[in-house]
Order: C-alpha cells, then structure tokens, then sequence
C-alpha cells in the first residue's frame, strides 16, 4: 500500500521540481548520491525516474551540481560525456566497469537543509 499519492496535481509538481533542486544543491563536492534517494528524500520513494527528467527538463537545473546525480549502481547519465570527467575533476573515482565507486563517494543524508 502507498502513503503517497501516485499522481500529482499542478502544484505537487512544482513543488517537487524545487524540492529536487534543492536536494541536489546540498551534495557536496566529491560526492553523489542517486535520482532514487532524492526521490524518497522529498517524499516520493518510487519517482526515481522523475527526478531524472526534472533535472533535464527544468529552467535553472543546470545551476545545481546535477552531474552529481547517478543511478542506483553508480551509472552516469546515458549521453552525457561531460559528467565523467566533472566528477572526476571533484576527486570522485570511477569502478573498472566504468560506474561511480558508490562505497566510497554516496551521500546519504537523513534530513536535509530546509
């Protein structure tokens, strides 16, 4: 059973949008964490793929850190080139099998900055 809604309405959605930026403002150089955590950080646990689309597709995204998202494994975004080597310019490092070294660099936070 959910304790969220699965739908939003016009002003959940926006809200959602400037709650994710505000997540991924918050991840700290050298780090990542994952569009999944973001989601149930905010409040909605299975909108994973949301958050992805919210930092494609929203104006002002690309003044958070966004190249410090990744998927649950520690892929980068398929088509951007660009986030491997920003996140390796932060001292993040990268697995033989080219994803994240998620032991080493995932933030989790528990609560975060309102």
């Amino acid at each position: 059973m959910r304790d969220y809604p699965s739908r939003m309405t016009p002003q959940q959605a926006r809200a959602f949008s400037e709650d994710v930026l505000n997540v991924v403002a918050q991840i700290p150089c050298g780090s990542v964490t994952t569009y999944g955590h973001i989601a149930a950080l905010i409040g909605w646990p299975s909108h994973a793929r949301m958050v992805g689309r919210t930092l494609r597709y929203t104006p002002g995204a690309e003044q958070v850190p966004c190249h410090r998202v990744v998927n649950a494994v520690g892929r980068t975004a398929p088509g951007w080139s660009a986030q491997r080597p920003m996140l390796e310019r932060e001292g993040v490092t990268f697995k033989a099998n080219g994803h994240v070294d998620m032991a080493r660099h995932l933030w989790e936070p528990e609560e975060l900055i309102q």
